[in-house]
């Protein structure tokens, strides 16, 4: 993602690149946080957020593609990474609602 936003196309829109790090930045982010939770349902509520996050992520690629910031390729090739994030974290949250465990360690 850094190399991306680096581009000198990304150079004078400061507001889109700050979005995007930020939002992708926020995925990995979330998660982490949500590995120290003390219950399943605390840490599905992160992976919640991280989820959203990279909806939000994937939302910005296309207004970057929209402003001819990144080619059609390359944003459909991220949002299909963004997808496959959030369909892991989907399971891993259906797993952990499952579970339901009051202490995870």
């Amino acid at each position: 993602m850094s190399a991306i936003i680096q581009r000198p196309a990304f150079r004078y829109d400061h507001e889109l690149r700050g979005q995007l790090g930020a939002s992708s930045s926020r995925v990995p982010s979330h998660i982490a946080e949500g590995v120290e939770q003390k219950t399943d349902r605390h840490f599905a509520h992160y992976l919640y957020i991280a989820r959203g996050s990279a909806k939000e992520t994937k939302t910005h690629f296309r207004i970057a593609q929209g402003r001819r910031y990144v080619s059609s390729e390359e944003c459909l090739e991220m949002c299909k990474r963004y997808d496959e994030i959030g369909r892991m974290l989907t399971g891993l949250i259906q797993h952990l609602e499952h579970e339901d465990r009051k202490r995870r360690w």
